[in-house]
């Protein structure tokens, strides 16, 4: 076991689960700062929990103190309520002075796929913020930027499987012959272990062997489900209407403007090589009987357990 532990937010979550079981099965101590301390939790016996909050500045550096490496997965998929955009950057250039100042030797942070500081879409934008406030902030690091990252516990595609389960039809935005290049959040969590033992400053993006139209991917999922869906081809703004009142329905955010924005225009894509080998068309088909069954709701996972950080 490593003298040192390493620091991984939102460890009984999704990609920072990935990345603490990574570091735990390589032997290291794990910490995780987190909003939803779980008792129940398989990991819990063996992570140290800490409160991730930035409001106490000096109890936030306290909770890195003697920590080698920081894995930073704190961000938000839209904005609600009081929680914004502006609000988690402020947020992550808090927890990167709290970093510097307690003396952690590096940070790995998870970014996206072609982020960028002028992009119209500001989840987008915003990561492009975060990663020059880290290049900035003197302290050694890695950014890792996955594409479409998919696994246990997904939503995105989890919920895909739900509609196309469900729903005598299935819209879908334009042609859908935008592109995505699925990568798996364990090879995410490989990678981004991988880079924190390293000690030169890192970029690298995290993508998956196969690269699908989204339609594609909309026909893998529902063959491997069974899904008696037919897709049906519309304007957006009419995929849109629908998801927005599937997501009234369930009171929770089915799809953003923003997201799908995103999808058209084929960001979730990379231009080097891949990085990860765990192929999307193998893993619905092995995850077949349990995608889709019940729906996940993004509010109630990451919004509604929670006062705003």
């Amino acid at each position: 076991m490593s003298a040192r532990p390493d620091v991984v937010t939102g460890a009984f979550s999704y990609t920072g689960r990935a990345i603490a079981e990574r570091l735990l099965e390589g032997g290291r101590r794990v910490r995780t700062l987190t909003r939803r301390p779980e008792p129940a939790d398989p990991l819990a016996a063996s992570v140290e929990a800490r409160p991730l909050q930035f409001a106490d500045f000096p109890a936030l550096r306290a909770s890195l103190e003697g920590a080698d490496v920081l894995y930073s997965t704190y961000w938000v998929r839209f904005e609600h309520g009081t929680t914004t955009y502006e609000r988690a950057i402020a947020n992550t250039r808090t927890l990167l002075r709290a970093a510097s100042e307690a003396g952690v030797r590096r940070v790995v942070h998870i970014g996206v796929t072609n982020a960028c500081d002028d992009s119209p879409l500001p989840y987008f934008r915003g990561k492009a913020v975060l990663e020059q406030a880290l290049r900035e902030s003197g302290l050694s690091h890695a950014i890792v930027r996955p594409t479409l990252v998919f696994g246990k516990e997904d939503i995105l595609v989890n919920n895909i499987a739900w509609v196309l389960r469900r729903f005598p039809f299935f819209l879908m935005p334009g042609r859908g012959d935008y592109l995505v290049q699925p990568v798996s959040v364990r090879d995410t969590a490989a990678l981004a272990v991988a880079a924190g033992a390293q000690d030169g400053d890192v970029e690298l993006d995290a993508a998956g062997p196969e690269v699908l139209s989204f339609l594609e991917l909309v026909q893998l999922t529902r063959r491997a489900v069974r899904g008696r869906a037919r897709i049906v081809h519309v304007r957006p703004e009419r995929a849109l209407a629908l998801a927005a009142l599937v997501g009234r329905a369930r009171g929770d955010v089915l799809l953003t403007r923003e997201e799908l924005e995103g999808l058209r225009r084929s960001l979730l894509v990379s231009d080097t090589p891949p990085t990860g080998t765990d192929r999307f068309s193998d893993w619905v088909r092995r995850n077949a009987d349990t995608l889709g069954r019940s729906y996940v709701s993004e509010l109630d996972r990451n919004f509604r357990p929670y006062a705003p950080l």
